[in-house]
């Protein structure tokens, strides 16, 4: 259940960034799409929060690389079992995780061609394996009994348990890489249906293959396990590795403790893309310095921006050692930067509806709304205190911004405020409700489940309505440039 509502919740966002990211194909879009509709400094603190969550997701795959190295049952790779103590990196096996961030970096080192050529053979292996495994499980060893026969064996530790996971158990974060194909539009052939057909057909296979490999787990696992230890004593080291151990499938043994060394290696090549875009993105509106963002003129690719990248996230993955803290992390401060999409795409619509629009949904007047209480409710499943840390950290960002506007743009703060003043807001009101929520989402228990659900929902539609109207009266100019000239090309 945590794995379908994960797949709802971000296919629902991703949905809002097609619309503009097929209006709009540029790298790193998805630090400027927020600007477009609500001036420089909201998109400053959209672009912040994903650039974030991007510069620690390439730690972290290194550190889920190692940690499934460290997991390895062969006697010839025994000296990879220090990588890892008491669930975080230990020195050697950070040694090997900066070695695994370099060659990611490196990978992207030499344009657009070797990397996407690299992730293509990796996606391959992605989604051929896991399919040979729901095929096996299925087939080898299925008890529909695991699933329980009531709602209260179904779901033992209750429905709470399903929104704790969603976020908490990195759900919601694996489903993120969608926004990689909108990252690097202004560099794919055809963007404006590329776009369109790259996102929304790698999240249906990829939904389909997390819920189905979820589906194959539970049904695998011996009830004998669930009625010894029950579900709480059901602890794998490689969880599927090790369930194919234990059905005596050892060719897929071998192939599984390679698919789970390859794949987050795969992921990792793709989002140093994403966060360099990223970054060299936010020196367009002169909020960083300019040669962050400057292309290699051979390759036209931001290498200072990979640089400065590769440095933080050596930093980062030095300080939190732990898979666990880098996905929450990571997850809360995406869905941050996620609330912009669904009212940039609605507030668009309002003061530029002469805009060329390829992805047009008419069910979008609702369905946005509905896409930002999701992801409201997504933020709060974080959990405190990770939501006030991450948002303090969202919030350091800002000063770097006025230092920049003073130096060099010197224009109206009261005027930006006005159009960013609804975020600020979200964010001081998300910080209290999860401090005052419910104790399993690590709040005081003062409002408690389901009432928070509530309260947050009702809340996020007045924010989404203060958002709307907080909007520019007309489009930033540089947006309508972006869009006429994509058409003029196609044409």
């Amino acid at each position: 259940m945590s794995w379908i509502i994960g797949a709802v919740i971000i296919i629902a966002i991703a949905l809002t960034y097609v619309e503009l990211g097929a209006m709009f194909p540029e790298s790193g879009g998805m630090s400027k799409y927020a600007q477009y509709s609500h001036g420089p400094m909201l998109g400053f603190i959209a672009a912040w929060a994903n650039w974030i969550s991007l510069v620690t997701l390439v730690p972290m795959e290194a550190v889920a690389a190692v940690q499934y190295m460290s997991s390895w049952p062969w006697k010839w790779a025994n000296w990879t079992h220090y990588f890892m103590q008491g669930g975080n990196i230990t020195t050697p096996g950070l040694l090997v995780v900066f070695a695994f961030m370099i060659i990611f970096t490196l990978i992207n080192f030499w344009s657009i061609k070797i990397m996407t050529h690299f992730t293509n053979l990796i996606s391959v292996f992605k989604v051929l394996l896991p399919t040979i495994t729901i095929i096996m499980l299925f087939a080898s060893s299925f008890h529909p009994a695991n699933f329980g026969h009531d709602v209260k064996t179904f779901m033992p530790y209750g429905s709470r348990a399903i929104f704790e996971a969603a976020s908490g158990a990195g759900i919601i974060m694996s489903y993120d890489a969608f926004q990689t194909i909108i990252n690097i539009g202004g560099e794919l052939k055809n963007p404006r249906k590329n776009i369109i057909r790259g996102v929304l057909i790698s999240m249906l296979v990829t939904a389909a293959i997390y819920i189905l490999l979820q589906i194959a787990f539970i049904g695998a696992v011996d009830p004998a396990m669930i009625a010894k230890n029950s579900w709480h004593g059901i602890n794998f080291a490689s969880p599927f590795a090790d369930i194919a151990i234990l059905l005596g499938i050892n060719w897929l043994v071998i192939l599984l403790y390679m698919d789970a060394f390859v794949s987050p290696f795969g992921t990792g090549v793709a989002f140093v893309a994403t966060a360099s875009r990223a970054l060299a993105a936010m020196t367009h509106t002169k909020h960083l310095p300019a040669w962050l963002g400057r292309l290699n003129r051979r390759y036209l690719v931001p290498r200072f921006a990979m640089i400065a990248d590769l440095i933080l996230a050596m930093i980062l993955v030095s300080v939190f050692r732990n898979w666990n803290l880098l996905a929450t992390v990571i997850t809360c401060a995406t869905l941050i930067a996620y609330l912009t999409g669904p009212v940039t795409t609605i507030t668009l619509r309002k003061i530029a509806p002469d805009l060329d629009r390829p992805y047009k949904p008419g069910y979008m007047r609702w369905f946005a709304p509905l896409t930002f209480v999701l992801t409201s409710l997504a933020i709060y499943w974080t959990m405190w205190p990770t939501t006030i840390q991450v948002i303090l950290v969202i919030v350091l960002g800002i000063p770097i911004y006025f230092y920049y506007e003073v130096k060099y743009q010197k224009r109206n703060f009261k005027s930006q405020f006005k159009h960013a003043a609804w975020l600020l807001g979200y964010l001081v009101f998300i910080s209290i409700m999860s401090y005052c929520g419910s104790d399993g989402f690590g709040g005081q228990n003062w409002i408690s489940y389901p009432w928070d659900f509530l309260v947050i929902s009702i809340a996020s539609l007045l924010f989404y309505k203060f958002a709307i109207n907080s909007g520019l009266e007309k489009i930033d100019s540089a947006a309508r440039k972006v869009n006429e000239k994509i058409k003029l090309e196609e044409d």
